[in-house]
């Protein structure tokens, strides 16, 4: 028999899988602060929670029979996940549950500002009848810009073509084959705002995505353009999109979120072209429903032993076989966010090759490790090592594994490959005993270095003197060099440069460095795994 804790309020509906399981007894105490939580989680085998419980670390360490937490809903800011992980509890959450919900909130949104639903109530209210004040706009026709093309803006995608609206959409994973069968046009950023009528955003926060659309974007934008923000808070940088609207370029806005909340003294608020809800897009009766189930089916399965897909943390794996990968988890996930950020384009296709004393092993915990790191680089901290596999296949790439007897002298190898609508780029990386990681190959370019936290790859042209104006530049700019490589194929040929620095290189600095003679291009790489 299981005992099952429930501490935050979820429907019976939602977890009667688990109140109808034979094996199960589940106790459902939602007003219990952490001392006794404390207390009673030693008597439990899983813990079902949503935003409420805090999971932290003296929790846990009271948890002594704990075997799973479920997480209704897609956030687990309130779980310590590493400490869970330390004392090998698995946590699952339930992404998919909000999706349909998210997705009618913001066409709710959208809808509601176009004809400025919220306005004309409040008029009403107060006894007027002013049906000229508050003229509004089709959406019949109108362009659509949808930034973020996962679940979310999948799904919205398909609401708008139902209002007969043409969909742009940009996504670091859009393919033009996936965007011809969603019936959307591709585009880049730039592209989405120079031509929408509306503009709605779906992706995570995360450093890529932090104010993607600021003043910059704004000035690029059509007058009159419409945006919806029920994604996350600090996608739009909310100073520029009040300063937008207050000069008349934007009309108006719709936002269920905000980079602080409550939006406290928050001047958005207090503009008439501004729709503002609290955080409501996956608050409906259905989608608190869905993931109370989904939550509840996947604690099921993880307790009697059978296949589940939502963990945020480490699957099981035999002691004997993470001991001999876990030296080459750091340098698959580097990786993984190194080549995504020197390759231009859509990933079309994805080659993982494994080579030396790593071809006898099982390296599917080594390719989730890839993955992540190359996922994460545009979706964030949603990407963990059991999701990276299911979130390469939501957004539609595709990638293959092999195993290759060539070596080239190493004890093990693997080499990353990304081919593009544009180009085909890859990165090869060893270990060396007591210098750990090593990237050792860029395309076709043989290096020796170290994959540090900044890093400057540099396609020029081999000539005398190159080499110094380069390091006069991040003199100039305090920049300390801390390793370089130089790799050519001919004299006076095309050449690379590969320096790991101190600090991160500015964009002025990048610039400074694309105008010295026979530079091609430069490319700051920021390295995040540890």
């Amino acid at each position: 028999m299981f005992n099952i804790l429930v501490s935050d309020p979820l429907s019976n509906s939602g977890i009667q899988a688990l109140l109808n399981a034979d094996d199960v007894h589940v106790d459902q105490k939602t007003d219990m602060d952490e001392a006794e939580l404390i207390k009673v989680i030693p008597n439990y085998d899983a813990l079902l929670v949503r935003s409420q419980t805090k999971v932290n670390s003296d929790v846990l360490r009271a948890a002594t029979n704990l075997k799973v937490i479920g997480r209704a809903g897609v956030g687990v800011d309130n779980i310590d996940i590493a400490a869970a992980t330390e004392k090998g509890i698995l946590v699952v959450n339930a992404p998919d549950g909000n999706t349909i919900s998210a997705a009618e909130h913001a066409m709710a949104m959208m809808m509601s500002l176009a004809r400025n639903i919220p306005r004309a109530y409040q008029s009403m209210v107060a006894g007027e009848w002013n049906r000229t004040a508050f003229r509004g706009v089709e959406l019949n026709k109108k362009t659509l810009g949808i930034i973020g093309m996962g679940r979310i803006g999948t799904e919205v995608s398909y609401r708008a073509k139902g209002f007969q609206m043409h969909v742009i959409a940009f996504d670091p994973f859009l393919s033009e084959e996936r965007a011809k069968k969603l019936g959307v046009e591709k585009g880049s950023v730039e592209d989405v705002v120079k031509v929408a009528d509306f503009i709605t955003v779906h992706t995570p926060l995360t450093k890529e995505t932090h104010h993607l659309l600021s003043t910059d974007e704004f000035n690029l934008m059509r007058p009159g353009v419409r945006l919806i923000n029920c994604a996350r808070g600090g996608i739009i940088d909310e100073q520029a999109l009040y300063k937008a609207i207050h000069e008349g370029k934007v009309a108006g806005a719709a936002l269920d979120v905000f980079e602080t909340e409550p939006p406290i003294n928050n001047p958005l608020v207090t503009l008439p072209q501004v729709i503002v809800t609290p955080h409501l897009g996956a608050s409906t009766e259905e989608a608190q429903e869905l993931v109370a189930r989904d939550v509840s089916e996947e604690v099921l399965h993880i307790l009697n032993n059978k296949a589940f897909k939502n963990a945020v943390n480490l699957p099981a794996m035999s002691s004997e076989t993470m001991a001999k990968l876990e030296p080459y988890s750091l340098l698959g996930t580097k990786l993984g966010e190194m080549i995504i950020q020197i390759t231009e384009g859509t990933p079309e296709d994805i080659q993982i090759t494994y080579s030396g004393e790593l071809t006898e092993l099982d390296t599917a915990h080594l390719t989730r490790m890839i993955l992540k790191g190359m996922l994460s680089y545009h979706l964030g901290s949603q990407v963990n090592l059991v999701n990276a596999t299911h979130l390469a296949k939501a957004h539609g790439l595709s990638y293959t594994v092999k195993n290759s007897a060539h070596d080239r002298g190493f004890t093990s190898l693997i080499n990353v490959s990304i081919k593009t609508e544009n180009q085909e780029r890859s990165v090869s990386g060893t270990l060396l005993n007591g210098y750990g990681p090593r990237i050792i190959k860029i395309d076709d370019y043989t290096i020796d270095i170290s994959p540090e936290d900044h890093l400057l790859l540099i396609h020029h042209i081999d000539r005398p003197g190159l080499i110094g104006h380069v390091g006069s530049v991040l003199g100039e700019t305090a920049i300390n060099i801390g390793s370089m490589q130089v790799a050519r194929q001919n004299i006076g040929g095309r050449a690379i440069m590969m320096l790991s620095i101190d600090k991160k290189a500015e964009e002025s600095v990048v610039e400074k460095l694309e105008q010295i003679q026979d530079i091609i291009s430069v490319k700051e790489i920021e390295i995040v795994s540890r």
